[in-house]
């Protein structure tokens, strides 16, 4: 049974999307939970009294993650109010693609700087708090199977998402003597706001065709591994990629 009780998780993005699902499927599991969110405090404000409403803490952080003072600020400041941290979930990102031609050094830039530079700015500033309380921790960070295959006009995207990937693999190795586990959670197309305008412009038949189990993610079905990453379940397994794709890329 997965068991969150008495953990104390922040959920860089969570006030929608997949981070959202997260933060809500946490507290259910028992955990306190931490959100930070970058310009919908309503959103993030609903997601709090959700958890609230589950007997549960929650705060939530307006934060930048590609600002090094606000990722630091939102989670020292979670660690400290909820006593410590234990468990760490990198949502935030951005998904937008742009053909070669067209694609400008400024596109680029923001593509990397939020979805790998703040994954790293994340875990740098909560690693401290797991190697303080002595009991090790757990990372999960929202890569893409774009970033395991390459994905064609979404070049700077699955960059991104491959870096972060080889990002996590190091941490796991460089963290696993502090009993830190570092794991990533690779989705497909899941039914989220970020990813609705893309698979209506490519087509929702043709999208939901390639996938085997019949239909797109969703944001529940990452959660779901999220906290089995997140708790005693998972305490062996770092430097992993699990893959939530409803079979859309099996591989030999």
């Amino acid at each position: 049974m997965i068991n969150l009780k008495g953990q104390r998780i922040f959920i860089a993005g969570g006030s929608r999307g997949l981070g959202r699902a997260a933060a809500l499927m946490a507290a259910e599991a028992g955990a306190d939970v931490a959100i930070s969110y970058i310009s919908d405090g309503s959103a993030a404000q609903e997601v709090v009294k959700r958890i609230e409403g589950m007997g549960r803490k929650a705060l939530a952080f307006k934060a930048d993650v590609v600002s090094e003072k606000d990722a630091t600020a939102a989670i020292d400041q979670a660690a400290k109010t909820l006593g410590g941290l234990d468990g760490l979930v990198v949502s935030a990102g951005i998904f937008e693609g742009e053909p070669i031609e067209k694609m400008t050094l400024e596109f680029w830039n923001r593509t990397m700087s939020i979805n790998l530079t703040g994954t790293f700015l994340a875990v740098r500033a909560a690693v401290p708090h797991f190697r303080r309380q002595g009991k090790g921790g757990s990372i999960v960070i929202y890569t893409s199977t774009a970033g395991q295959r390459g994905s064609e006009v979404y070049s700077a995207y699955a960059t991104s998402k491959g870096g972060q990937i080889m990002f996590m693999r190091s941490m796991a190795k460089e963290l696993a003597k502090d009993r830190i586990r570092v794991n990533c959670v690779a989705p497909a197309w899941t039914e989220t706001d970020m990813a609705r305008g893309p698979v209506e412009r490519i087509g929702r038949e043709k999208v939901v065709a390639g996938f085997p189990l019949g239909r797109i993610g969703l944001p529940e079905d990452v959660a779901g591994a999220t906290v089995y990453l997140l708790c005693d379940l998972a305490k062996f397994v770092t430097g992993m990629t699990l893959t939530v794709d409803g079979g859309k890329d099996m591989r030999g």
